[in-house]
């Protein structure tokens, strides 16, 4: 049996995975959009951010809208993949559940 991705599986990663994965492939999402869709601190939602950039599961541009630093996620090729693949892992797990009740 298939298990599911370890670092999708935390509470707020899976958060921000199904957030983002809800978005066309290559729109971001600014990052205080995020934080309230999420409900997390700057520093927490900060810190599941770069253990997902690091996975490859999540792209971070930072830039400036104006004079204001701006912060902005997307969802990568991979990051889009391994939630699919996520997803499909908890169905198996839940499915012969199922389908025996």
């Amino acid at each position: 049996m298939q298990t599911p991705d370890e670092i999708i599986h935390q509470p707020v990663r899976l958060k921000i995975m199904a957030a983002l994965n809800t978005l066309q492939a290559g729109k971001w999402l600014e990052f205080v959009a995020l934080r309230a869709i999420v409900k997390a601190t700057d520093g927490n939602l900060g810190a599941h951010l770069l253990t997902l950039e690091t996975a490859g599961y999540v792209l971070v541009k930072k830039d400036f809208a104006g004079r204001k630093p701006r912060t902005r996620v997307c969802l990568s090729r991979a990051g889009r993949e391994a939630f699919s693949r996520y997803v499909t892992a908890l169905h198996a797990i839940l499915e012969p559940q199922i389908t025996t009740k």
